[in-house]
């Protein structure tokens, strides 16, 4: 064996320089010498080996802001995208109708002042075009692109052992090696598509919300059917009415919304943010979701009937999400979560003119807020025009898709254009179409095989050096995604200057840990009502998905405060330590 170590050394000093005759001039295993062996050989095939400190997968707002801090500590990057441009799910959430229900003022980056105080928001709820256009500029004005690279798709990140590194490779043929591997994949970026019997006959066109043409679609004089009424469903609705000769809405859940009133940006309003956005920033960290918003701070049930409608009535009218922060109780409490239920009931049934298609139009199985509440512009409203049809699911199961279209229940439904909007499979699916090997070749996608596990939604425990931002166990999609963004990038730069300091090679969730965490995730959504719903949240939507619910519901105050205080305890709950290193011929285990 050293004598073929010894012959590969001085074949590779030949052929492809010092640098790797000295990787096999070291005692390898078999293994490992047939894993360098096919490294080579990938190379000599036309395969591009890069290397760098951190290897970011995603550019979206989270691998952006990660690529800005990494270099802030001096560290080499690179960001791999399997997009064309930066933006993540703004990317590629082109449909129309599509806007963020999170105020404009508030969902953006606060970690550069200069930045907050430019850039114009056109409107109280900005749109997709003006999202991704915002993305470019922050990666023009940060000078982020140099270390961007596009139309790549990663394939899969194996952990090599022996050196602490990982190797990443793409569908384009390169692979990079890096110390740490962070996933800003995001958490609604893997379009969820259901098996419906014939949908690959229809031959008209099939376009998902998650994955909308660039070039836009012209539906004018279709027959257009909508499938899904979640939040894209609900954005898309109204617009595509506009323009279809005649839209079917086939609904299987009907969804709780409320009216964004979106408006023009007011100059004074957008002024007051600007005068202050510090001290409103650090207010908006102090409250559950990371929005600055008005909460109130008594049960639903404490205030008369009187003064609960009038209440509801004020936030009603005033517009947006923040409706559920009306009472304090309103996700923990049963009976005081029925009587917004019933408020928004009433205000459907109004807004629909004809009671025979408001009725199915109405939630009643699940709490609202339990799934994620909508934002909408005149979306009920929409079923008023004479062009739209509800086809009630429920009532009238979808049997199968056929060449002209849909046959719901026993009436047929002849389309030209079909819509997908069927939601993501959420948190989880776009890390697991990346083939992730961690130690001893165990891999993520088996690990969660019963349900994601985590410390912290950060890290998960056999898997070292490997970052996830917003990932399962955090609060992630029940805030302002861009601020928990902000902390867990902050927090996973400072990791990694820690590990820096203290000359260490990794850093690794300990299984102990990730175990209590989980539990604690696991007890805390137990408390609320959010675990009465079939969502996204528990993965309803994707058949087979193991029904445990995701996100960290203690509010991200809470979360952040955890967070911190692990960091500053030494890392607690982490394994931190150097690889084996070699002396001579024998192995030392060296530790941090």
């Amino acid at each position: 064996m050293d004598r073929l170590v010894e012959f590969l050394a001085g074949a590779c000093a030949c052929f492809f320089g010092n640098v790797a005759a000295k990787l096999l001039s070291e005692k390898f295993t078999r293994k490992q010498l047939v894993e360098h062996n096919e490294l080579l050989d990938d190379r000599a095939r036309g395969q591009v080996l890069e290397a760098c400190d951190v290897l970011i997968v995603g550019a979206g707002f989270a691998g952006m802001y990660m690529l800005h801090l990494a270099r802030g500590l001096g560290l080499s990057a690179a960001v791999v995208e399997t997009a064309s441009g930066v933006g993540g799910t703004w990317f590629w959430n082109r449909y129309p109708g599509a806007r963020c229900d999170v105020e404009s003022m508030q969902y953006s980056y606060s970690f550069s002042e200069e930045l907050q105080q430019e850039w114009h928001w056109s409107e109280r709820y900005a749109s997709q075009p003006e999202i991704l256009a915002y993305a470019n500029y922050v990666a023009k004005k940060f000078d982020l692109f140099r270390d961007m690279k596009f139309n790549t798709r990663v394939t899969s990140a194996v952990f090599q052992e022996e050196e602490s590194r990982w190797l990443v490779s793409t569908d384009q043929g390169t692979q990079y090696r890096a110390k740490w591997c962070v996933m800003a994949t995001g958490c609604l970026s893997a379009a969820q598509t259901p098996n419906i019997p014939g949908l690959e006959t229809f031959k008209g066109g099939i376009y998902h919300t998650g994955n909308w043409p660039h070039e836009g679609i012209i539906l004018s004089g279709q027959n257009v059917g909508v499938i899904g009424t979640g939040s894209s469903g609900i954005q898309v609705v109204p617009e595509l009415a506009k323009q279809a000769k005649h839209l079917y809405v086939f609904q299987r859940t009907p969804n709780f919304s409320i009216p964004a009133r979106n408006r023009p940006m007011d100059a004074d309003y957008e002024n007051s943010w600007k005068k202050n956005y510090r001290e409103r920033r650090a207010l908006a960290r102090s409250m559950p979701a990371g929005i600055l918003a008005q909460f109130g701070d008594k049960s639903a049930l404490a205030v008369s009937a009187e003064e609960r409608r009038r209440e509801y009535e004020r936030r009603w009218a005033a517009g947006g999400t923040s409706f559920m922060a009306a009472y304090p109780d309103l996700l923990r409490n049963a009976e005081a979560n029925e009587t917004a239920a019933e408020f928004v009931r009433e205000k459907i049934r109004q807004a629909v003119e004809n009671p025979t298609v408001a009725e199915p139009l109405v939630p009643v199985d699940h709490p609202i807020g339990a799934k994620r509440i909508c934002a909408d512009t005149s979306y009920f409203e929409t079923f008023n025009r004479a062009n739209v049809t509800l086809v009630d699911l429920r009532a009238n199961p979808i049997r199968d898709i056929s060449p002209d279209g849909i046959m719901a229940g026993s009436d047929f439904y002849e389309l030209d254009s079909l819509v997908m909007a069927t939601g993501f499979d959420a948190i989880t699916g776009a890390l697991s179409k990346i083939g992730v090997v961690g130690r001893q070749g165990f891999t993520l996608k088996e690990k969660w095989r019963d349900g994601p596990k985590t410390f912290l939604g950060l890290m998960s425990a056999g898997f070292p050096n490997l970052f996830i931002v917003t990932g399962p166990g955090s609060p992630s999609v029940l805030t302002n995604v861009i601020v928990a963004i902000e902390d867990n990038v902050k927090w996973i730069a400072d990791c990694i200057a820690h590990i820096l300091d203290v000359n260490a090679d990794y850093i690794e969730a300990a299984a102990s840990a990730e175990e209590a965490w989980m539990e604690q995730v696991r007890k805390t959504a137990e408390g609320t009502l959010y675990i009465q719903a079939k969502s996204w949240y528990l993965g309803g939507n994707v058949p087979g998905k193991p029904a445990v619910f995701m996100p960290y519901v203690g509010g991200l105050p809470n979360y952040q405060k955890i967070c911190d205080e692990v960091a500053e305890d030494g890392y607690r709950g982490f394994d931190i330590g150097t690889r084996l290193k070699r002396t001579g011929r024998k192995m030392e285990a060296q530790g941090c």
